[in-house]
C-alpha cells in the first residue's frame, strides 16, 4: 500500500463527506475542484502532489476534479499579452479556475518563488472572479528550507484576488517522492490533514452566496 493509500485509509470516517443533502434537506451538487500545477515539466513532483490532494478531496467528498497543467498549456499562452490572445484550451482552463468551488494551487520553487508561467496564467484570471473562493496551497522544492514559499509567495498572490486561502498548506521535498510518486507517509498525512481541515470551509463557501461587497483598489 502506498503512503497516499495508507493515509487515505487512516482518514476514512474521520469527517463526513460532502453529503447528498444539507441538514435542512437541500440537495448538494458535487464540488467543482480544480488543481493547478505550475510545474514546467512532465513527469512532475508538483503535479503528483496536486493529484494526491485532488484524490484526497474526492475520497472525502462528492467532487468533480480537474487538473490544469502549465507544462501542457504553456505554449498556448506564454506569448500572450491579453486574454483574448490565449489558445482555446487555455481559455477553458481559465473558466474552470474561475468557476471552481475549491482551487488547489501548487508550484515548484523556482528562483525563490513560483514559476513565471504559473504567475502568467493567473495574470489572465479575472481580478474579482476568485473572491471568496477557497484555495488550498501547495508547493514542492529541493529541500525543507523552501517551505515558506507557501506563506511568502502563494498566500499573498491569492490575497490579491480576495480568495479564501485555507489554513493548512502542503509542502513536499524531492526526497518525499519515488519515481515522481508521493511516497512519504508524513506528507500523505499532511494531505489528509489539509483536506479534513479545509472541507468544512469549502462546503460552507459553496452554500453561501458571495458577498455583494468586493473591495476595489
Amino acid at each position: 500500500m502506498s503512503a497516499v493509500e495508507l493515509a487515505a485509509a487512516t482518514a476514512a470516517g474521520v469527517a463526513a463527506a460532502h453529503g447528498s443533502a444539507t441538514s435542512d434537506g437541500r440537495e448538494l451538487r458535487p464540488l467543482r475542484v480544480v488543481g493547478v500545477s505550475g510545474s514546467l515539466q512532465e513527469p512532475s513532483r508538483t503535479t503528483a502532489l496536486v493529484r494526491a490532494i485532488l484524490a484526497g478531496v474526492a475520497d472525502r467528498a462528492a467532487a468533480e476534479t480537474e487538473l490544469v497543467e502549465v507544462a501542457a498549456l504553456g505554449p498556448g499562452f506564454a506569448g500572450a499579452l491579453r486574454r483574448e490572445d490565449v489558445a482555446p484550451e487555455v481559455e477553458r482552463a481559465l473558466q474552470a479556475i474561475e468557476s471552481a468551488d475549491l482551487l488547489v494551487a501548487a508550484s515548484p520553487v523556482y528562483r525563490a518563488s513560483f514559476t513565471g508561467l504559473f504567475k502568467h496564467l493567473f495574470d489572465f484570471v479575472g481580478q474579482y472572479d476568485l473572491v471568496g473562493t477557497p484555495v488550498l496551497l501547495a508547493a514542492t522544492g529541493g529541500g525543507e528550507r523552501h517551505a515558506l514559499i507557501i506563506e511568502h509567495q502563494l498566500r499573498p498572490l491569492f490575497g490579491f484576488f480576495q480568495a479564501l486561502t485555507l489554513p493548512i498548506g502542503v509542502y513536499a521535498s524531492n526526497s518525499d517522492f519515488t519515481d515522481y510518486r508521493l511516497s512519504s507517509p508524513d506528507v500523505a498525512r499532511r494531505v489528509v490533514q489539509a483536506v479534513d481541515r479545509s472541507l468544512p470551509l469549502v462546503e460552507q463557501a459553496a452554500l453561501v452566496r458571495r458577498s455583494e461587497y468586493v473591495a476595489t483598489w
